[in-house]
């Protein structure tokens, strides 16, 4: 189901790209040529950021149905009442308005923060975490995820995905009309008065150089998702204390690396991150260096 959701986001995240992009170059009349440099780089963008922007705005509701968060409206055990009173304390420490907050089954011990504003947030942590953490390793979990919040973390993260799928359509482009004009024919005449050279090698190469700048753009991107992993780390021990952060990771290390079942983003979104063939595509460091990197931390 979980899997489901994720794909069928997508499919309407490009099939909203496709009928906007149409849109706007019929009505500004733009090339997606290389002809015009300025026409691309826009239309690059469009594609680019829509998508992000889309996911951006939905990934509230797109997470409680993936995750089956159940909202807490009001406290019905010692657990969630402790639960919501951290996270009204912790976020009234960070100064903006309190997220919502929610559970979701999962034998998981994970958290994540999510929402496209800082006064518009939902904080969701797994039942097995509240089952299997002492309070003061919650607390450390918690004021993880409120320092997501109060770095802005999803904002960010959303617009440095719209732009590296900018670039990353954008020199595709270039390239595929490069080499796909190196392959035609110099005595074709269609070739010469095409930027794209054959129509058919165009499409084939560009689709080649948009998986290899792809994962050049992955890696950026997963990069600063450990960055801020570090910073969200750094946050909490400053919203609690260092101390309650590294119980809070040391904790999650004892229980192994998450077993997580979403993709791209919404991986990104938990605080324990799930395995990888190499570090450069892991959306958050090693737990081992994260509390090394408290613990040398002032």
């Amino acid at each position: 189901m979980r899997i489901l959701l994720f794909i069928a986001m997508q499919v309407a995240i490009l099939v909203v790209v496709s009928i906007v992009g149409s849109i706007l170059m019929n009505v500004f009349g733009i090339r997606m040529n290389g002809g015009s440099m300025i026409g691309l780089l826009v239309m690059c963008a469009v594609f680019g950021f829509t998508g992000s922007i889309i996911s951006l705005f939905t990934s509230k509701w797109m997470c409680k149905k993936a995750y089956g968060v159940r909202v807490i409206e009001q406290p019905m055990n010692g657990q969630e009442q402790f639960l919501v009173q951290t996270i009204a304390d912790l976020s009234r420490k960070a100064g903006f308005k309190m997220p919502e907050v929610g559970i979701y089954e999962s034998n998981d011990i994970n958290a994540f923060a999510t929402g496209a504003s800082k006064d518009a947030a939902l904080v969701a942590v797994s039942s097995a975490l509240l089952e299997r953490m002492s309070e003061r390793e919650v607390k450390g979990v918690l004021g993880h995820e409120i320092s997501h919040i109060a770095n802005g973390d999803m904002v960010t993260m959303s617009l440095l995905q719209g732009v590296l799928n900018t670039f990353v359509y954008f020199f595709a482009h270039i390239a595929a009309s490069v080499v796909s004009n190196f392959m035609s024919s110099s005595d074709d005449e269609e070739s010469e008065s095409s930027s794209q050279g054959n129509p058919f090698v165009f499409f084939i190469v560009n689709t080649i150089f948009q998986v290899l700048f792809g994962f050049i753009a992955q890696i950026i991107l997963m990069w600063f998702s450990r960055y801020r992993e570090y910073r969200a780390d750094a946050g909490s021990a400053e919203l609690e204390s260092k101390q309650c952060m590294i119980e809070a990771l040391e904790a999650l290390r004892r229980t192994g690396p998450a077993q997580v079942q979403q993709e791209g983003q919404m991986q990104a979104l938990c605080i324990n991150g799930g395995i990888s063939v190499s570090e450069l595509f892991m959306s958050h460091p090693p737990l081992e260096k994260r509390i090394a990197a408290l613990r040398s931390a002032n």
